[in-house]
């Protein structure tokens, strides 16, 4: 199967020449531009998510092994969330290679988030049906080096913390309440609102609904230090 100039240099950039062209392509096409013919790339980005998740659990496990599985697992989610690949796909330029409908295209399709990051996730499940886990390995640890060094750095997620504040005290898990969305569809801002069963709240606005309410959980943290003794 023949690639297009923007897959071919993708290949390059991933540093895995391909035995079977036709798994890059599958990984590189959305649901948008699927036929009788050609297939989408779900069923890779399923098989990837898994294949991402055990590379990125072992690699920390290697880099550090006295951490306790209570500072391991907010690293682990935040190396495999969608955002995190899609932020991977964007430095190898994965978006251009992508292939979709017309209306994906004319809605920014190829900068989305949760396009690039299932993208990224079918290219990791096209290497290793190609190559095998190795080759697959391979690729996560060179694309995630530098955020997996960076891991424990990583704070605990806010969202959790925040439970765990209000459980501590005997209360009800905060709410996340949706007060606003704003801009085109192809790059919306979201606004939330972390609210606790006392009335104590914090808001913030992000691209996606999930970054919104990590970002309010934190701004609620950050005030209730402040006012605790």
């Amino acid at each position: 199967m023949k690639l297009t100039a923007a897959q071919t240099a993708l290949v390059e950039r991933l540093g895995h020449c391909f035995s079977e062209p036709g798994l890059l392509v599958e990984a590189l096409t959305h649901a948008s531009l699927t036929t009788p013919v050609r297939g989408d790339n779900q069923r890779l980005e399923f098989l990837g998510d898994r294949v991402l998740g055990l590379v990125i659990a072992e690699a920390l496990l290697d880099a550090d092994r006295g951490a306790a599985e209570g500072d391991l697992a907010p690293r682990f989610n935040a190396l495999v969330r969608k955002e995190a690949c899609a932020a991977v796909a964007e430095e190898i330029g994965l978006g251009e290679a992508m292939l979709m409908g017309r209306s994906e295209r004319a809605t920014g399709g190829r900068r989305k988030t949760a396009l690039l990051g299932d993208a990224m996730e079918a290219v990791i499940a096209a290497v290793y049906r190609d190559a095998g886990f190795g080759a697959a390995r391979a690729l996560v640890l060179r694309l995630w080096a530098s955020r997996i060094a960076a891991a424990d750095a990583i704070d605990r997620d806010p969202k959790t913390a925040l439970q765990e504040w209000a459980q501590a005290r005997g209360m009800s898990p905060p709410d996340y309440i949706e007060e606003a969305r704003e801009g085109p569809d192809h790059a919306p801002v979201f606004t939330i609102a972390a609210v606790l069963p006392g009335g104590e709240r914090a808001r913030a606005s992000a691209p996606s609904k999930r970054a919104a309410q990590q970002a309010a959980a934190r701004a609620l943290l950050q005030m209730l230090e402040k006012e605790t003794p």
